[in-house]
């Protein structure tokens, strides 16, 4: 089974920790994985966005419009701008937490009040998440994305056990960073029950 997933956000929220996550544990699965990203001015809170493929054989890296299974969105308005990606039985997890852009404030801008229903409105199967209250309640805003990875792991190709190992391999250094980001990714998979 082939899944193009696609993970966006704004930078500094860990989508490309997120997306390296991704591919390393389809590779400890058995499947073939590529990554490919796209960050404009992500040290500024500007957009990323990376492509993952997995699959028994993936031929091309990048991922094209209408082709993505799975769409997470670390911030609401990033996924109803990058939700035209999903396939027709595709799905969005979406992070409710807004970051609204200071050109909205400068009248240049309007950002979507709803943007997850929004989504829903284009016909677009959403599950949204606060997963930013999660990690604040585990003390740390940095576990949003290994809450959204708890989330989404049971409609990945693999077993949820692969990306829960390859977060504890990653920050295995450091035990308690570990811990808390296996505790985040419980809390992610409880949420998305």
């Amino acid at each position: 089974m082939n899944a193009d997933i696609l993970v966006v956000g704004i930078g500094g929220q860990g989508v490309m920790t997120a997306a390296e996550t991704l591919a390393r544990a389809a590779l400890a699965a058995g499947f073939d994985a590529t990554k490919t990203e796209v960050a404009g001015m992500s040290q500024r809170g500007g957009v990323v966005c990376s492509q993952v493929r997995i699959g028994v054989h993936i031929e091309a890296t990048e991922v094209r419009p209408g082709q993505v299974r799975l769409l997470l969105a670390f911030e609401a308005a990033e996924g109803l701008r990058w939700s035209h990606f999903l396939a027709p039985h595709g799905r969005a997890f979406v992070d409710s937490w807004r970051a609204v852009p200071p050109v909205v404030s400068s009248g240049h801008f309007d950002y979507p009040k709803q943007p997850a229903a929004d989504m829903r409105n284009a016909g677009v199967d959403v599950v949204e998440l606060d997963a930013r209250s999660v990690a604040a309640g585990l003390g740390d805003l940095r576990l949003a994305n290994s809450v959204m990875l708890g989330a989404t792991a049971a409609s990945l190709p693999f077993a949820p056990d692969f990306l829960r190992a390859e977060l504890l391999r990653r920050f295995g250094k450091n035990p308690a960073l570990a811990d808390s980001n296996a505790r985040a990714f419980d809390a992610g998979r409880e949420l998305a029950a």
